[in-house]
């Protein structure tokens, strides 16, 4: 192992950050703008935002989280011990790759029966969260249920060592959230002062 190690030019992991970088440039060449639009609106008039996911999409729902959070906008994470109960004026952003994830579709469903706003941010418009938000961001990616795409080529040997399972997802969401920050910066006129005065003191 410690040769193996010692002789390798890291050609898979330069490989899967090159194969990022161009996937989030097709990213940010397709996104929606006029549904950016609507996200930002709906986080700006929302009274509370809740944030979930499944997973590593969950993790990602967190740092977005922690980012509002950091912007003064009252937010939690869904599942955690504090986190209050959704109500009507509340606006749910729910992160799921292939938007059928059951316990994140199940919220979604809740959410709805509720009241709140529902904003989905998936590779797949026409899945279940979907069709029932107010508000969908499609991000396209490989997700984990890519049965034609991903796992075929994964089957044929294809990009075996590159980026796995959601990963392209996963990562080009983390991307877009943080940049609706910045767009949410740039709106509020909320400068880094603002954001450090906010940041976890006990750590």
């Amino acid at each position: 192992m410690k040769d193996i190690i010692s002789s390798t030019e890291c050609e898979h992991l330069i490989s899967s950050i090159e194969l990022m970088a161009h996937h989030l440039d097709g990213v940010a060449k397709s996104l929606d703008k006029e549904n950016i639009r609507q996200m930002l609106m709906n986080i700006m008039e929302a009274d509370s935002i809740f944030v979930m996911g499944a997973g590593r999409s969950g993790l990602v729902g967190k740092a977005f989280a922690m980012r509002l959070m950091h912007l003064g906008l009252r937010s939690y994470v869904v599942g955690e011990s504090t986190t209050p109960a959704v109500r009507k004026g509340d606006l749910v952003v729910a992160i799921s790759g292939s938007g059928e994830t059951r316990s994140i579709s199940d919220l979604g469903r809740i959410t709805k029966e509720i009241g709140a706003t529902l904003v989905t941010v998936t590779s797949d418009k026409d899945s279940t969260l979907g069709h029932l938000s107010d508000t969908i961001m499609e991000i396209k990616g490989r997700t984990k249920n890519d049965i034609g795409g991903y796992l075929e080529r994964h089957m044929r040997g294809e990009y075996s060592h590159l980026t796995p399972l959601g990963t392209s997802f996963e990562i080009s969401s983390l991307v877009f959230l943080d940049a609706v920050v910045a767009e949410l910066i740039s709106i509020t006129g909320a400068s880094e002062d603002d954001l450090k005065s906010r940041h976890a003191k006990l750590e």
